[in-house]
Formats: C-alpha cells, structure tokens, sequence
C-alpha cells in the first residue's frame, strides 16, 4: 500500500505513547524532582505534544504513579519471586538479589527518583505512600519472609528478620543519596555494585549462627 504523499515513513502506535511518557517522566523526575517537573518538558522528552499526556494523564502524580507501575514494580515483582522460589542457601539468594539491585540502581534513573521522594515527601506525602505501598513494603516483607526461612533452616542467627532486612538495604540506600546528592557537586562517587559486594559478605558474616 502506497502512503499518501507527504505522509510519514513511521508512525508511532498509540499504544507505545503511555510507556514513553512514563519512561519520559522517570527521567526528568530524577533529573529535576517531582515539584520542578513540567508536563512540557516530560511531553517534549516522550515525543509528543502536552495536549498527548493530558491524554492518559490527569495529574503529574498520575504520571508518577504510572513510573512506579510500569518502570518499577514489575523489576520487584521478578524479585519477589526471585526470594520466594528460593531455596537456599541463603548466602547465594542474598548474593543474587544484590547484584540484581545494583545493576538496576546502576543502569537506571530509579536512584534519582528515590532520593527525589525523600526529599520531597513533607511536601507531596502521596510519593511517599505510592513509594512505600508498591516498592518498599513488598520487598522489606519479601525479603523478611526469606530471613525467617533461612533461620527456621539454621542458617541466620536468631534476631528480627524485619530488621535484618533493613540492615541489608541501608547501605545502598546511602550509597544512592550520597551519588545523587554529594557527587553532582564534586565528591567522589561509590561504585554501587562494588559497595553491595562488600557489604553483602560483612553482613553474611555477621548474621551467621
């Protein structure tokens, strides 16, 4: 079939739009945080006009709401799945969530839109609840769950395997604040994935029976 003279060579489905917007958003919301975010600029990065988004998106915590949805949840979902299939030892499952992490926090913008809610949740405390809800609790209870299982086998000491947990994430947790806090304004950065290998091998050693 001929195309109409003049017509472009490509036309973009509707179906990508949504996904592109959202891919679009993370970006400047890591970039810029959530209130200096303009739906301008997150239509001019996807490729289409503003009038586009208002298309799939009232709000910009809509759009927020679909970055967590699409560009997140389902990297926790392989994950969770990941905790709950398997088996032990615990050593290797907690070896294998941290280069799985790290290599998403190293490789995406999901850092910059981390410490972009903590910055500015006081502000807009449904960031925090979207965070919180879809991210945090599930993998904080997965992760917890994978704890408890490993000291029913006797391969964790005794202890809350809630705050184990925590204790497992706290470091990449500053290590992402200090990349995108401290290393725009000229210190020295943490190679994320080099800082999880270490302390995963102290934290192993230190939670062994």
């Amino acid at each position: 079939m001929m195309l109409p003279a003049g017509a472009p060579k490509f036309r973009r489905r509707k179906a990508d739009r949504p996904g592109e917007i959202v891919g679009a958003a993370m970006a400047v919301f890591a970039e810029k945080g959530f209130a200096a975010a303009r739906l301008d600029e997150i239509a001019a990065r996807a490729g289409v006009s503003k009038g586009a988004v208002y298309l799939y998106f009232e709000t910009k915590e809509d759009i927020f709401r679909a970055v967590v949805e699409r560009a997140i949840v389902p990297n926790v979902a392989a994950a969770r799945a990941m905790l709950a299939a398997h088996p032990g030892p615990f050593p290797d499952l907690v070896r294998t969530l941290a280069g799985l992490v790290g290599g998403l926090i190293d490789t995406t913008p999901i850092g910059g839109v981390a410490k972009m809610v903590i910055g500015e949740a006081r502000n807009f405390p449904e960031l925090a609840r979207i965070w919180h809800d879809e991210l945090v609790a599930h993998m904080l209870g997965a992760f917890a769950a994978a704890v408890e299982a490993a000291q029913a086998r006797g391969e964790v000491r005794a202890g809350d395997p809630r705050i184990y947990a925590l204790q497992l994430i706290a470091p990449l947790l500053v290590g992402v604040i200090w990349r995108e806090t401290f290393v725009p304004v000229g210190a020295p950065g943490f190679d994320i994935p080099a800082l999880l290998d270490q302390h995963v091998e102290t934290y192993l050693r230190g939670i062994a029976p």
